[in-house]
């Protein structure tokens, strides 16, 4: 038995965050009804990339039933009402105030089923000047003060993965599981909002300190840590790289020494604390950079491995295809098996177990007789 099988969560649901949350649910053995637009979630077609289907709808959208509803048909509305009457969780990431304007706001939801946990996504919140405006991935990462201190010195640059509607939606499952948790001990639901924008402001939390307390404002140092140093990528002599990282004083006298052939370095004026380094950084880099450029790869992660200095492959989507700590699981789609990477997380001794992606409306017939009137009455 899975660890939430029993429980019924319906979402209303498209693009990124709410279908996040929702698939993790189903992960764990929630029954999931996947609500879509007539014309289905907009994510089945973002690409094509993966025989046809969405990369990422295969890869938020696995173990759910899926039903288009037209919420402005009084019909449809209807049962959708009587799946969040019967629901446990009930997530949404329509724009502000849309459910009220169809007549079931989330308090009124909450009346008929004191049980019932809501979870509302949103770009901004439900308050606050900018709560109408339109969100989406990239933009939040501009607003929020990301591409600030991503990207290069040439300029700023978006993190090549939707960040912030996954740190929506990560946020979203871990405030579910708590009200879940609050629920055995209460026997009362609750209502969570989570926004795009405070999901990444809160992950901001680093760089806003040190700016408002330190009046320290971390710059675009690309590969390269803006208070760390030695801490970024250097090349080696057959034209590929390797990031090192240095935390702190004991690591880099062993890197000195042992990597480097230099053990006076560590205490050289400009190179014994991290602020020297962080100050210094442009030499530290060019002696760094010399021992480097003078091995190949392949005998330069041996020479790091044995001086135990933690060091990374800068690679490339081929190298991610073959990557040697890589799990795999694989979901059944409309065009057959698709292997993805598997989940982060797992349970020691159990296999992971993912259902299948839907295709649109495939659920739609068995789910509307499910709920229709007649079975509530």
């Amino acid at each position: 038995m899975k660890d939430l099988e029993g429980l019924l969560v319906v979402s209303v649901e498209q693009a990124v965050a709410a279908p996040y949350v929702s698939g993790r649910l189903a992960d764990a053995g929630a029954r999931v009804i996947k609500v879509e637009r007539p014309e289905g979630d907009l994510a089945r077609r973002y690409d094509a990339a993966v025989n046809g289907s969405s990369a990422y709808f295969v890869w938020l959208n696995r173990g759910k039933e899926s039903v288009c509803l037209d919420l402005k048909n009084p019909d449809d509305l209807a049962i959708l009402t009587r799946m969040i009457d019967e629901a446990d969780v009930f997530i949404q990431n329509l724009i502000p105030g849309a459910l009220a304007r169809l007549g079931i706001p989330v308090e009124a939801l909450r009346a008929r089923n004191s049980r019932l946990i809501t979870c509302s996504i949103s770009g901004y919140g439900s308050s606050g000047p900018r709560r109408d405006w339109k969100a989406y991935d990239l933009l939040i990462q501009a607003e929020s003060g990301l591409c600030a201190i991503n990207g290069t010195e040439e300029g700023p640059a978006r993190v090549g993965v939707s960040v912030c509607d996954i740190a929506a939606g990560m946020t979203a499952f871990q405030a579910i599981l708590q009200a879940l948790y609050a629920r055995e001990r209460t026997g009362e639901g609750r209502a969570i909002e989570v926004s795009l924008y405070h999901a990444m402001a809160d992950w901001m939390n680093v760089p806003y300190l040190q700016h408002r307390y330190g009046h320290l404002t971390p710059g675009r140092v690309g590969l390269k840590h803006p208070t760390i140093a030695p801490y970024g990528a250097y090349e080696c002599a057959d034209g590929k790289s390797l990031l090192i990282s240095i935390q702190n004083e004991r690591e880099w006298r062993r890197l000195c020494a042992d990597v480097l052939g230099d053990a006076d370095l560590a205490d050289r004026p400009g190179f014994a604390t991290n602020i020297e380094r962080v100050a210094n950084r442009a030499e530290v880099d060019r002696v760094i950079g010399a021992v480097f450029a003078a091995r190949d790869r392949a005998a330069m992660m041996a020479l790091l491995e044995k001086g135990g200095i933690a060091f990374g492959c800068l690679n490339d989507l081929d190298d991610l295809l073959v990557h040697p700590q890589n799990r795999y699981a694989t979901v059944e789609t409309e065009s057959g098996p698709v292997e993805l990477l598997a989940p982060a997380s797992r349970v020691v001794g159990r296999e992971d177990d993912l259902g299948p992606v839907p295709a649109k409306d495939e659920h739609g017939a068995t789910l509307r007789a499910e709920f229709a009137a007649a079975k509530v009455a």
